[in-house]
């Protein structure tokens, strides 16, 4: 059984008040609470390791650097990649996202190639490539979204042209909860010989991921969506397209000897890693997944899906509601979630999200009343501008779950909004 109580004692802060309200945490798209065993061990470290890695020869440097390359060697396993050397560290989904765009476009693309994306990309994988296009005049290109905010897959194939080099789309999208079908996306560009990469800061921390069977060739997550910390991420590539690209910064770890006349640059994934890494997150991640691992991942979606269905169906309730994006959990036959087994199964077609509005209160009044009550939603255009304009919206309140939130919660995120709506 998973006993949800239970799980809710390694997070403090999940324990206190706002505004003598007890706390409803509810914006876990945006980052995710930190459970004591990730704290307690990131703690540790800068007390009796803490050492910069790979340089020293001297023992507290080469325990710091076991644990860094255990780290490594846990996000392989995590996401089932083939080696370590296609796991680089990054400082979260935005910067894999933008080496990617800017080792790939500056040695595969030139001026009027093609990268495509999707209507409900977060800006991270909007602006990344257009800062690309505007230094080097490449092509963005974006798949529109079916009114109930999934993609057309019909459409794809008529985007792609001889000038179309990387598609790049986000998993599940932050706003809407959409679960992408990347397996049957990647099919078909692999088909014409494109790569794509995929963003999986909304996937990562609610589902199983394989990046063989996905057969992605760029996969991005960020530590502390999957409570683990802030300004840790990683960008998973194959071995293949990371020997092919160019290093996105230069400095010191990513070198192999430096002349006046030529620098020669490590092996991977050390080249993608110039300077001191954050070697005390990358112990905190390792010990986050390891807590993801130890519930496992078939409690953790079941629970949060029962959760998402449970307040789709209270918030339809209510006068004037519009939620945005899939209606329904469970009943898509092109969208899939990943198993524990590792097998495409369609299980689900939203993720963990629910972005909502009622009626004509706008979405910052509605957050904001909700705060005075304890219940912390996100409010705004969640760095999905275009997608907004698809709406034809400013903005939504965004609830999302985690792992850790209780049915209860959802009762009093509802009985909340219920007595804002009646103050307006």
């Amino acid at each position: 059984m998973y006993n949800t109580n239970k799980v809710r004692e390694d997070f403090p802060i999940l324990g206190r008040e706002v505004y003598g309200k007890p706390l409803v945490y509810l914006d876990n798209a945006a980052t995710t609470q930190k459970p004591l065993c990730v704290l307690d061990a990131m703690r540790d470290e800068y007390l009796n390791v803490n050492a910069n890695v790979h340089r020293g020869v001297h023992y507290l440097s080469q325990q710091a650097t076991d644990l860094h390359e255990a780290a490594r060697e846990k996000v392989r396993e995590f996401i089932n990649a083939k080696k370590t050397e296609e796991i680089v560290f990054t400082r979260g989904t935005t910067e894999a996202i933008n080496l990617v765009a800017s080792s790939f476009c500056e040695s595969q693309m030139q001026a009027g190639d093609e990268v495509i994306v999707t209507e409900m990309e977060h800006h991270s994988n909007i602006v990344s490539w257009q800062l690309q296009a505007m230094k080097r005049g490449i092509v963005v290109k974006h798949i529109p979204i079916t009114d109930d905010g999934r993609l057309d897959l019909s459409l794809l194939t008529s985007f792609l042209t001889p000038l179309t080099k990387i598609i790049s789309v986000a998993h599940v999208s932050n706003v809407l909860g959409t679960i992408n079908p990347v397996e049957e996306i990647i099919r078909i560009a692999h088909e014409h010989g494109i790569p794509v990469l995929v963003d999986g800061a909304q996937s990562a921390p609610h589902f199983q991921v394989d990046v063989q069977a996905m057969d992605c060739d760029f996969f991005a997550f960020s530590g502390h969506k999957m409570y683990g910390p802030t300004g840790i991420g990683v960008l998973y590539g194959k071995e293949e397209w990371l020997e092919k690209l160019p290093p996105y910064q230069g400095g010191g770890e990513m070198i192999d000897k430096v002349t006046w006349e030529k620098t020669t640059f490590e092996r991977l994934p050390f080249k993608f890693e110039a300077g001191t890494p954050d070697y005390i997150a990358t112990h905190g991640l390792a010990k986050a997944i390891e807590y993801i691992q130890a519930l496992g991942f078939d409690a953790i979606q079941q629970h949060e899906q029962k959760l998402t269905r449970y307040c789709m169906e209270q918030l339809q309730t209510i006068e004037g509601m519009k939620i945005y994006g899939p209606s329904t959990l469970g009943s898509g036959t092109s969208v899939h979630c990943w198993s524990a087994q590792r097998f495409l199964t369609p299980v689900c077609s939203r993720d963990a999200v629910v972005s909502f509005n009622v009626g004509d209160i706008h979405h910052l009044d509605m957050g904001t009343l909700l705060d005075r009550l304890g219940i912390a939603v996100r409010t705004g255009h969640h760095c999905a501008q275009p997608l907004m304009d698809r709406l034809g919206i400013s903005g939504t309140v965004r609830a999302s779950f985690a792992l850790y939130n209780t049915k209860e919660e959802v009762d009093t995120l509802v009985a909340g909004i219920r007595r804002v709506s009646q103050m307006f």
